[in-house]
């Protein structure tokens, strides 16, 4: 029987030519289709010639089995690398799921400025050449306090065009304590060495007093640097200069001083359990020269590194050839603006994703997952079960690690399917599901999913409570 079924299998040619495969093709491009029917025959040739029994029978069911197999991988090949995920982890600012959803005025500017020609470089008063610079510019100055602002295309950048601007072939003051690596292997002494600066630790890990940076300044010494550990704490017996002690030490000495805040608040977040994460203009009024911070993580924007200070140290950092390569673009300037835009109107703690999943309080989350619950045990017919528990979110995204916010998560079980098993099937869906595990159940945050997405989260489970249909052959059994 095998033989006889390699005889009959179809030529490449041949399948091209049956309406699956020449609509495909229009999709795709014949070529693309030529290449996965030429890989399916291949394996289900090599199925057939085996010793394991094969899982069609007849020469047509091979032909069937080829458009099936045809089918579902063409399908898979149409679906974009890059795709919207459902982030149901509770963790506010995930990296691994692309950090800060944008606000929906920054989504449609960014629509905007895609499907148009835009003003990047022109100046429409003047009709003639403008800088992209200018693009957020004074909006970002107003909302820090600084004097001039730049963005770069993420906050590694930004702290590696500071440093080379201030300090290239100079010495930076920083402490032994704040000598950090955040994700990515993102370490301060290397991006430090690439700026061709050198680096003078003081202090030691737990304690650098001010009188560590006031010794260690001497006629080769370009920059005072203060690094935010944002994504991690020391603990017990510390000590660390205060952001005013660095500024005025800095203009004492003659010599600038920079912050690296990492994640960014541009207001106050305290009330909503967010402690230990500095305002913007907080450090800038304390008189530090420059500060440099993420746009995608606290303040909720597209990814980003801001550059705010004097606009001397503005103006050269501009000035600097790295800046043409780590510039961003019209999408970027047009998210980042309309973000910013929000903190203006004072709108951002109810129209900003990040700010507004960090407000939400327990009992709103917990009214929310009630109703969920509810809508799990009528679609499933309470062949699932989902019930409410206590637990935590974190911020994420390097920022904030002390914290967590109490939350309701949704444990749903999944009766004779493992945890690991739901998991899948959610994260499998036709718009992924992302969830966390624990004690064999599947557990839901809705803090970070936006309420318009429940239905899809309540349609993937309403399906795990279907029976199984029978499943056809295939290459893959």
């Amino acid at each position: 029987m095998p033989n006889q079924l390699l005889r009959s299998l179809p030529s490449i040619e041949r399948l091209l030519e049956r309406p699956l495969a020449s609509q495909l093709s229009a999709d795709l491009s014949r070529e693309r289709v030529r290449d996965l029917l030429r890989e399916i025959t291949d394996e289900l040739r090599e199925q057939l010639s085996g010793e394991t029994r094969p899982s069609v029978s007849s020469p047509q069911a091979v032909t069937e089995l080829v458009e099936r197999t045809l089918e579902r991988r063409a399908a898979e090949y149409a679906q974009l690398s890059l795709r919207r995920v459902i982030n149901a982890t509770g963790v506010v600012i995930h990296t691994n799921l692309g950090r800060a959803p944008l606000a929906r005025q920054a989504v449609d500017a960014v629509s905007e400025a895609a499907a148009h020609y835009s003003n990047l470089e022109y100046d429409l008063a003047l009709g003639e050449r403008g800088q992209r610079e200018t693009h957020c510019q004074e909006l970002l100055a107003r909302l820090t306090g600084a004097e001039a602002a730049a963005v770069a295309n993420n906050n590694a950048a930004a702290v590696l065009l500071a440093l080379n601007t201030l300090a290239e072939g100079g010495e930076v003051i920083v402490s032994r304590g704040e000598l950090i690596e955040i994700g990515g292997s993102f370490r301060i002494p290397d991006v430090m060495a690439k700026s061709g600066a050198t680096l003078r630790e003081v202090g030691t890990t737990n304690r650098t007093r001010i009188s560590d940076y006031e010794r260690a300044i001497n006629d080769r010494t370009k920059l005072i640097l203060r690094v935010h550990p944002s994504n991690y704490r020391i603990i017990g017996f510390t000590e660390r200069p205060t952001v005013r002690q660095i500024a005025d030490l800095g203009r004492r000495a003659g010599v600038p001083s920079f912050e690296d805040l990492g994640s960014g608040c541009l207001i106050d977040l305290s009330p909503y359990g967010v402690k230990d994460e500095p305002v913007v203009g907080d450090s800038l009024k304390a008189g530090i020269s420059v500060v440099s911070f993420s746009g995608d993580k606290m303040l909720g924007g597209p990814q980003a590194g801001i550059i705010a200070g004097s606009k001397d140290i503005v103006d050269r950092v501009r000035k600097n050839p790295l800046m043409r390569a780590l510039r961003v673009d019209k999408m970027t300037y047009a998210a980042l603006e309309a973000t910013l835009r929000l903190y203006e109107r004072g709108a951002a703690l109810t129209q900003a994703p990040v700010i507004r999943a960090i407000a939400t309080t327990r009992e709103e989350i917990g009214e929310r997952a009630a109703r969920f619950c509810e809508s799990v045990a009528r679609l499933t017919d309470k062949r699932l079960n989902a019930s409410i528990e206590d637990g935590s979110s974190v911020i994420g995204g390097g920022s904030a690690p002390e914290v967590t916010l109490p939350t309701a998560l949704v444990a749903l079980d999944g009766g004779a399917m493992s945890a690991a098993s739901v998991e899948e099937k959610l994260r499998r869906h036709r718009i992924p599901i992302i969830t966390r595990t624990e004690r064999n159940r599947v557990m839901i945050d809705l803090r970070t999913v936006a309420e318009d997405d429940e239905a899809i989260i309540l349609d993937a489970i309403a399906a795990l409570a279907q029976p199984a249909p029978r499943s056809a052959a295939s290459v893959e059994e």
